[in-house]
This record gives C-alpha cells, structure tokens and sequence, in this order.
C-alpha cells in the first residue's frame, strides 16, 4: 500500500476522565519531516499510536492518501513505528528479532536486510547477545532498525534520540535525512530542540490535546 500524505480530522480520544486529544487536525505529506512537540502530558504519543494503528480515536477520522482504509495488514505493513516500548524480545539477540520482524514482514531478501541494518547501526558483536543485557543506546539503535526493516512509506518515531550519544544522534540524523530523501512520510515527537531545529520541515504543538501555535 503507497500514500503520499495522512490527514487527521477531529481527532479525539478519551481514557476515562482523561481527554488526551480534543479536534486535532493536522496533515503530515511525503518527503517531508514533521515535528510533533509540547509538554509532557499534551497528547504527543497518543496522536503517535493511533497513525500507528496501536490505539483507535475515540472520535474523527485518519485517512491515509486517498483511500478510506482506517485498518488492515496492508496499512500495517507500510508503517513503521519507534514507540517509548522498544518492541523487542529481551531474550533474542539483536540478529534473532531483525530475523524474526523480517520473517513477519514477509521480506524477499531478508538476509540482505538484515546486513545492511547491521552495517547502517554498527550492531557489532553485542548483536549476538540477548536484549536483555543492551544499553539503552543499543536497544535504541536495535528498535530503530526494527522500525525501519521494511521501508515503511510512514515512519513514526517517539523520542528517537533517548539514551543515544552525540555518535549516536549524528547516526538518527543522517537515517531521518535518507528517509525523507526517500520519500516517506515522517513524524517526529521530540524535546530536543536543536533535533528539532535540524530535521523539521514542518511543526506542530499540542498542550493538552489541542493543536497550539508553535
């Protein structure tokens, strides 16, 4: 499935008493980097998780490209998503969990995938080793690679440079740079503003659920 811009309309979503977002529109296009910012508790994740298809609104409409597709294998297979959760097994190695996502993403080539994500993250011989036992910079690295396996036409990353050194923030920099570059569409929640001020093509703020002037 190919879409070349996710449009949110109204968007709401409720947890209890809790309004986590309240008439969020916003539009996010190919080709370009979408910064997603505001204080702890504005919504930030939860607009995250439901273009990820991890959570459902409560209310309003998510429309990816021109089709009316709000689920599905297809629509799961072109996102990719770094969430606070690394989503990865602690008791596989580094090499077991890109081989098992490659094996669920059904790749051609997965073995070649897999080299290149090795190579592209520098996931040495701590590759071998269970998760369990990585820092927070290599599962950092390792859950990127993860997201990024299958060339999702939508990439979704949540704090992408936590736990990571200034080696490391260089790395995600040029992997955003070469996505965009790529043509996905990419959304970015981060604190960070000089991240923000080097990869933002577009911005939105959220505080408390609502869409605010930057």
């Amino acid at each position: 499935m190919e879409f070349d811009r996710v449009e949110v309309q109204g968007l709401v979503k409720v947890y209890g008493a809790t309004r986590a977002l309240i008439g969020v529109d916003a539009s996010f296009a190919a080709k370009r980097v979408t910064v997603v910012e505001g204080p702890n508790g504005s919504g930030k994740s939860t607009l995250l998780n439901i273009l990820g298809q991890l959570v459902r609104p409560t209310r309003g409409k998510v429309r990816y490209g021109d089709e009316n597709v709000d689920r599905g294998s297809d629509l799961r297979a072109a996102i990719g998503i770094l969430a606070h959760a690394a989503m990865i097994y602690p008791d596989l190695s580094a090499l077991e969990n890109l081989a098992l996502y490659a094996q669920l993403y059904e790749l051609t080539k997965p073995a070649e995938a897999i080299a290149e994500l090795v190579d592209r993250f520098e996931i040495g011989r701590w590759g071998e080793r269970p998760a369990r036992t990585y820092s927070r910079g290599q599962l950092q690295r390792l859950a990127l690679g993860r997201a990024l396996m299958h060339r999702p036409q939508l990439l979704l990353l949540d704090e992408p440079s936590t736990g990571l050194d200034v080696r490391g923030v260089e790395r995600l920099v040029t992997t955003v740079e070469s996505e965009r570059a790529r043509g996905a569409i990419v959304v970015l929640i981060t604190h960070d503003p000089k991240l923000a001020e080097r990869l933002a093509d577009d911005r939105i703020a959220l505080d408390r659920g609502k869409v605010v002037s930057p």
